[in-house]
């Protein structure tokens, strides 16, 4: 299979401490996989790193996207090359519309806005992003930008944190529609987008079909295994309990 992302003996600080402590990890192309781990393992760190947020460094360690070293690239640069991120607790813009960043972020931009109504978000286009969002439309928001952009492998951290019971069908069909191409060989829909999803609770699991997931604890990738089998284990034992469902890569 070919590698969309290959994770290289990663090390990266965050708020100059050490969180990242040798990460190796593989997505493949067409490739949803699926991180889980407690509070603080480094879940998100991870992401931002790939992303190239500048709230880490890294110290160690390589990231290749396609083939590609990325490690010192930009956000933009990273951007342009295809990878796309929902964050968690995006930032607040201020003095940018919803609408105008829609515009500017797709040639398609007015023909992706004519379709808002399907994210419920047809009332925030004139509104700056993020300010005064709930939890909920936060999430609309970053999947109307997703479509935008049309990204080739999408880091999605917590997709359905914050998210109420009314909303997770939406968001849940949303993500699903990003990863998976509608017009598929014989009307087969075919997944066409990689992506690297965190969940704590495993109800995104319900709507994307996930083909691999990894435990993360303590900065490092500890195993893999099969997505419900590993929610099951880990609900009923806990990070600290043993597991019959995973293989251990990395000690």
């Amino acid at each position: 299979m070919t590698e969309m992302l290959k994770i290289v003996d990663l090390h990266a600080e965050a708020g100059e401490r050490e969180i990242l402590k040798g990460v190796n990890l593989t997505v493949n192309e067409g490739e949803t996989c699926v991180l889980f781990g407690p509070n603080g393992s480094g879940k998100s760190t991870l992401l931002a790193t790939i992303m190239g947020y500048s709230t880490t460094k890294v110290t160690q360690g390589e990231i290749l996207f396609k083939g590609q070293d990325i490690t010192e690239m930009s956000v933009d640069e990273r951007a342009k090359l295809g990878i796309g991120m929902m964050m968690q607790r995006p930032p607040n813009i201020f003095g940018v519309k919803l609408g105008d960043l829609i515009r500017t972020t797709s040639e398609n931009g007015d023909a992706i806005l004519r379709e808002a109504d399907k994210f419920k978000m047809q009332n925030f286009l004139d509104r700056e992003v993020n300010v005064g969002f709930s939890g909920g439309e936060i999430k609309r928001s970053e999947l109307l930008q997703l479509t935008a952009q049309k990204p080739e492998f999408i880091l999605l951290d917590e997709p359905e944190s914050g998210v109420d019971l009314e909303n997770i069908d939406l968001i849940g069909n949303k993500v699903h529609d990003l990863l998976y191409d509608q017009k598929g060989c014989r009307g087969n829909i075919q997944r066409h987008v990689s992506s690297l999803v965190i969940t704590h609770t495993g109800q995104i699991l319900d709507y994307i079909g996930a083909d691999i997931a990894y435990v993360m604890k303590e900065g490092r990738i500890r195993c893999s295994g099969r997505p419900t089998d590993l929610l099951k284990d880990i609900k009923e034992n806990g990070y600290g309990g043993e597991c019959g469902s995973c293989q251990i890569i990395n000690l």
